[in-house]
């Protein structure tokens, strides 16, 4: 920040002022925990890969720190998604200081699709998500049925207990479950770097993680439908044998465990992403 301006290095106020002058408290019942150090903003945003040319889509943006960095970074257009009203001033004030280059959207994030105002060009998901909805923000884009996706990359913050169950495969049996077979179906999912709580305001209580994800251009071929059933029956009781758990989903689970190569004694812990994936094609069959 200039000691003469008062301004950040953006040309654009600090962003504690930014929250004050606009009563920016974050809210609990929100998820909002505040990111104010714009190098580290600035080191998600570069996280993202090159932006020349790209837009970004935006969950979540609060009072802008990371906005501002997607801007500053060289993003074509930052399309940022925001449900709180008190945020919309302040992200106005981009707005105006990037002209034509942010468009604000007040909505639900959960309840929104952007892809009408993404244009051509590539498009990345960018986002600190709030806590309360990153997991379901995270398998709605996943489990479309349209692949490859309207989106090139995702780089998101998550707790990092999330962030190791989103990784995992059944190397790490204490955090593969569902979510892990999801993304690493459809995706290649990397832990980048953590972050610690003191970074954000409020602190949280514990360490969040940034997370990219980059779609497979060809996942074996699957039905999302048949996979969450299959995957839902087998860690819904992940302790038990997959001949007692996946009855659950089909009355004869040796059928299923056959057409995998599958030993009916084994858990689902122990299950590659692929075998899980051939079950479901013999669900779909079935």
């Amino acid at each position: 920040m200039s000691e003469e301006t008062g301004l950040s290095s953006d040309g654009l106020p600090p962003l504690r002022e930014v929250v004050r002058r606009h009563g920016l408290e974050p809210r609990k019942t929100l998820g909002q925990n505040f990111l104010f150090d714009l190098n580290l903003t600035g080191r998600i945003a570069r996280s993202a890969g090159p932006l020349d040319g790209v837009t970004v889509v935006e969950i979540g943006p609060g009072p802008g720190g990371l906005t501002r960095a997607l801007l500053a970074e060289g993003a074509a257009r930052v399309v940022a998604i925001e449900r709180d009203p008190r945020a919309l001033p302040a992200l106005a004030e981009i707005a105006a200081h990037y002209p034509g280059r942010l468009e604000v959207v007040d909505a639900d994030a959960l309840r929104f699709d952007p892809t009408p105002l993404i244009g051509s060009g590539p498009v990345r998901i960018v986002a600190n998500l709030p806590y309360n909805i990153g997991t379901p923000l995270l398998v709605g884009w996943l489990a479309g049925t349209a692949w490859p996706p309207w989106w090139d990359s995702l780089t998101l913050m998550f707790q990092r207990e999330v962030a190791e169950r989103i990784v995992a495969d059944e190397t790490d049996r204490a955090n593969y479950g569902r979510l892990g077979v999801l993304c690493g179906w459809r995706t290649q999912a990397d832990i980048l770097f953590d972050v610690a709580p003191s970074a954000f305001v409020p602190p949280p209580k514990v360490t969040s993680s940034v997370v990219r994800l980059t779609p497979r251009r060809d996942p074996l071929p699957c039905s999302v439908q048949a996979l969450e059933s299959i995957t839902r029956a087998a860690f819904g009781q992940r302790r038990k044998m997959l001949r007692q758990s996946l009855k659950a989903a089909v009355p004869d689970p040796a059928r299923l465990l056959d057409a995998a190569g599958i030993p009916e004694t084994a858990r689902a812990e122990e299950v590659p992403v692929s075998a899980f994936v051939a079950m479901a094609q013999a669900l779909k069959a079935v």
